[in-house]
């Protein structure tokens, strides 16, 4: 009897910290340490004393592999709280992006064509090349490159996923 491990799910987690230095650094090993890989990661503070952050992990794994991240994460002295807001239903992901087209003649026109699309924004233009702005989630945004590729992408910036959980509560 063959067995098949448990399909990776992607997911999304929330974790509130103290703002102290070394704390990225620690989750960061956390993830190295165990083999986990972290796909996108964003920190931001969140409180207006700066004294609390916000870091937006996106990771895959089977079900056990993401308890046991979060239960990992929960033990370490400086998180306040790890929520799995693809566990938790409804949320809001958006990520940026900055992306460096060179062309000219016709890959011009389409990349600009492409943009309006998008709704990708030009906040940088020369003779040769755009700088576009793309916001959105993470599956528009690599669309968007996927068709950039044909037109003449040169180089880009992605900020990582910043995600909160729909409604009334607050992580």
């Amino acid at each position: 009897m063959h067995i098949t491990p448990e399909a990776a799910e992607r997911h999304t987690l929330s974790v509130i910290v103290d703002n102290e230095a070394g704390i990225l650094a620690r989750i960061a090993g956390m993830f190295s340490a165990r083999g986990y890989n972290i796909g996108s990661l964003t920190v931001a503070e969140v409180t207006e004393d700066e004294t609390i952050s916000r870091i937006t992990i996106v990771t895959e794994g089977s079900r056990d592999v993401i308890d046991q991240i979060i239960a990992q994460l929960d033990r370490l002295v400086p998180v306040h709280s790890v929520r799995d807001l693809t566990d938790l239903g409804p949320h809001v992901e958006r990520e940026l992006a900055l992306v460096k087209v060179c062309g000219t003649g016709e890959h011009r026109i389409e990349a600009l064509r492409l943009a309006e699309v998008y709704r990708a924004r030009v906040v940088d233009a020369t003779i040769s090349s755009f700088v576009f702005e793309v916001t959105g989630g993470s599956e528009k945004i690599d669309k968007f490159l996927e068709l950039m590729r044909e037109v003449g992408l040169l180089e880009v910036a992605r900020t990582g996923v910043a995600a909160i959980a729909r409604g009334a509560q607050a992580a």
